[in-house]
């Protein structure tokens, strides 16, 4: 049987770090009552860190979803967690440098210095009755050695998580499925993979990840997040159903209204073949296509799309057949002489040359008149 997986979605607060998206307090409530209800129950709600009207609204969060499991996000500074330790949320994840490069670069510490201050901050957090989540930032740049030592030191100071953070999205799937074993194998934590999207892998990160023993996942709505964004929630979602590979308790049929949210609330768009939500990934025009589907929609469908709340649509342009457009023109309503169908077939073949768009029913009447 497939295992159930927690989607730690983090919309809120990774989502919320693209470049121009700026969620309001209201918005932010309304996308986490909209994903709680739809079966989403652990939410990445924050930065308190980043001031009192982050910390109101995390407050607002927690009164509007008080079932839900929320966390809070950290950098490795007490000051951090002591803003943390002020919500009233259940996890806080602390984010600590794994690779050579971040702790040289970013933060110039020791690999012992780090781990010091890290177990001290998750004594700190853990006094305060919270769950603590050690986020292993950039943990795709660094050796296993030091990730299975970091994870040693976290679950002795009392972390329940450890979350391995491809920051830079370089991973593929095969190095994803081998890290994540090889962390499973010598922790007892939870494991939590944070895929990125740089390289298009997220998802199937996501999934390897999951393969591999990890027991939840980050995604952002839309694959919102820094630069080319994270793993998608819709993808990883229905992805999981569609390959048996992990529950998630999500109602998948909500998934086009939470992303129709999100899109609203960031003012970002998605490209209309997005997989899943885009505009035209349920639209056949091809006559092979349409001729299969008519037959039995098994023939060209990997899942049905009810499953997400969608329909099949077929429409004519360039590449119908004459079979898919005497079928199409009858749930149209229009009639034509039979002998005109094949005529009419390399009408709407001209006319998608020129227009470049799908045609109407009216723009059909008007080749069917002109014919």
């Amino acid at each position: 049987m497939a295992k159930r997986i927690t989607i730690n979605d983090t919309t809120l607060r990774d989502g919320e770090q693209s470049p121009g998206v700026a969620f309001t307090s209201e918005e932010k409530v309304q996308l986490a009552k909209a994903l709680y209800a739809a079966g989403v129950n652990m939410l990445e709600v924050g930065i308190p860190a980043m001031g009192a009207g982050e910390v109101s609204t995390i407050a607002q969060i927690r009164k509007a979803i008080p079932e839900a499991e929320l966390m809070v996000w950290s950098r490795m500074k007490r000051e951090d967690v002591v803003q943390c330790i002020s919500t009233q949320v259940d996890w806080i994840n602390i984010s600590v440098p794994a690779s050579k490069q971040h702790r040289r670069y970013k933060l110039n510490i020791d690999i012992d210095a780090m781990l010091q201050s890290m177990v001290t901050l998750i004594n700190l957090a853990c006094s305060h009755g919270y769950q603590v989540s050690i986020g292993l930032e950039d943990a795709s740049r660094a050796p296993i050695s030091v990730l299975t030592r970091i994870a040693e030191e976290a679950e002795k100071a009392g972390a329940k998580r450890l979350r391995y953070a491809d920051t830079l999205g370089v991973l593929d799937p095969f190095t994803t499925y081998e890290q994540v074993s090889r962390l499973v194998t010598a922790t007892n934590l939870e494991i939590e993979a944070h895929p990125h999207n740089d390289l298009g892998l997220a998802t199937a990160n996501a999934i390897a990840a999951i393969r591999a023993g990890a027991t939840a996942i980050n995604t952002t709505l839309m694959g919102l997040g820094e630069r080319a964004g994270n793993a998608p929630l819709e993808e990883v979602a229905v992805a999981l159903k569609v390959l048996n590979s992990g529950v998630t308790g999500i109602d998948l049929s909500r998934i086009p209204s939470l992303c129709q949210l999100a899109r609203a609330c960031s003012g970002q768009s998605y490209a209309p073949h997005k997989s899943i939500i885009g505009d035209k990934v349920f639209t056949h025009e091809s006559g092979i296509h349409v001729d299969g589907l008519l037959k039995h929609p098994n023939n060209y469908q990997s899942f049905d799309p009810k499953l997400v709340g969608r329909e099949h649509r077929m429409v004519l342009g360039k590449h119908s057949g004459s079979h898919a457009v005497r079928a199409l023109l009858g749930q149209m309503e229009i009639a034509m002489p039979s002998d005109h169908y094949v005529r009419l077939t390399d009408a709407i073949s001209q006319w998608s040359e020129v227009h470049k768009r799908i045609p109407t029913k009216e723009d059909i009447q008007r080749l069917v008149k002109q014919l």
